[in-house]
């Protein structure tokens, strides 16, 4: 996904080891997620108004967080939708309703300048300029609502030389340097998906940038632009990286280092079945224990003999060869030996674990992930599916947010509804 588009528009400790009133508080929210239909709905964002110019990838994500969190969040989406996006299956449009706007209307910018009177907080995906020249830049926003904190969301940022050039997660993650290291393969970095750019630099970022200015915000009354782009997120989640690097921990070529398969106790193996498992016995206790799973210790080198780790990692990919995925899975199960199982997407919602915390709630089409992270005193919860329709909550969300003339909007052509 693009976050620049072409169109304008002990971490170790096992739950046993938690205090039975934590437990006990997370079970009630996880049974809270998974009979919450939305109505009357709380969580920690309650009472904060958001107005979502509709793009695609990070955006909608952290727009998803913000209404999982009990924000509500009207999102206005372009007349045809926007491209990879939409349907009752998209998930990051749970939670809020779809306002079909032509942005490029005359009226249009009004109507969202009203809206945005109303709101703490304003998020647009667009390039650089083009929220400007459609009448609902930072200098229009702020003047109708001086408090607002208007969130850009992009991948190059709104400034230097490449600003207005397209992007993908893909380029922002090479161009970081996040991507050279990526990987188990000496021979080819791997990418993870877009996980690592749109959502770990992108989003989250944004998300933790619109709540940090929404703070000063309420604390000051004056809000501010929060300038979020993928690659200054990429670079920051990158910190341990170059702090080992700087350490001379994390220098030799990929797939050789600590933490990037390099080491035997810290990688991914095949298993009898052509599936695998995913070791990461890093501290000597956890590593004792690997040893006793595999039942190896006799015949395994020392843990710290890098000069060995290539014998470590061939007996370990023997062993772990001689037996299936569920089989190692079961072996360790009651360990610290830190060995589990690589599992699917429809795996991981149900295994026990997940299961038992309310990870994974029923969704259109599938498991859909619950809201993260949880609080003891105003749990999140799911509100409304996606729309299924671009536009089909014009008229209700516009009156929910005290537009008086919908009718005369939809007879202009400024807004539709499906």
């Amino acid at each position: 996904m693009s976050a620049t588009p072409h169109d304008p528009h002990d971490q170790h400790a096992r739950q046993d080891d938690q205090p039975e009133d934590q437990r006990q508080t997370e079970g009630r929210q996880a049974e809270g997620r998974q009979q919450d239909g939305g109505a009357g709905r709380g969580g920690p964002l309650a009472g904060v108004r958001v107005v979502e110019v509709a793009g695609i990838g990070p955006g909608p994500h952290a727009c998803m967080i913000l209404a999982d969190l009990g924000a509500d969040v009207v999102r206005l989406d372009r007349p045809r939708g926007q491209l990879f996006t939409g349907g009752s299956h998209d998930l990051l449009n749970r939670g809020r309703p779809s306002v079909a706007i032509d942005l490029k209307h005359p009226e249009a910018s009004a109507l969202v300048l009203r809206l945005v009177a109303r709101a703490d907080l304003l998020v647009e995906g667009m390039r650089p300029g083009v929220a400007e020249r459609l009448g609902i830049g930072p200098a229009d926003a702020l003047a109708a609502n001086p408090r607002l904190v208007y969130g850009r969301m992009t991948g190059w940022g709104q400034d230097g030389p490449l600003a207005q050039r397209a992007g993908h997660d893909l380029t922002y993650v090479a161009l970081t340097g996040a991507l050279d290291g990526a990987g188990q393969d000496p021979a080819r970095p791997h990418f993870p998906r877009n996980l690592l750019g749109d959502f770990g630099g992108g989003s989250t970022y944004l998300v933790i940038g619109l709540l940090a200015a929404l703070t000063h915000a309420r604390a000051t009354g004056r809000g501010q632009v929060v300038d979020a782009a993928i690659v200054d997120g990429l670079a920051h989640l990158d910190s341990m990286t170059h702090a080992l690097a700087n350490g001379g921990i994390d220098t030799a070529p990929r797939g050789q280092n600590l933490l990037d398969g390099g080491a035997p106790f810290y990688r991914l193996y095949e298993t009898a079945d052509g599936r695998h498992v995913a070791v990461g016995a890093l501290e000597p206790p956890f590593f004792a224990a690997l040893l006793d799973v595999l039942d190896v210790a006799d015949e395994c080198p020392d843990q710290a003999d890098l000069a060995r780790w290539p014998e470590m990692v061939a007996l370990f990919a023997r062993v772990i060869a001689s037996r299936t995925r569920d089989e190692w899975a079961a072996a360790a199960a009651d360990t610290d030996a830190c060995l589990v199982p690589v599992l699917s997407r429809e795996e991981a919602a149900r295994h026990p674990h997940l299961a038992a915390r309310g990870t994974f709630l029923p969704g259109p089409g599938g498991p859909q992930p619950a809201p993260a992270p949880r609080f003891s005193l105003t749990p999140a919860g799911l509100g409304s599916p996606p729309p299924a329709t671009v536009g089909q909550d014009t008229g209700a969300a516009l009156a929910a947010w005290g537009e008086e003339d919908v009718a005369g909007l939809l007879a202009r052509g400024v807004v539709h509804q499906a």
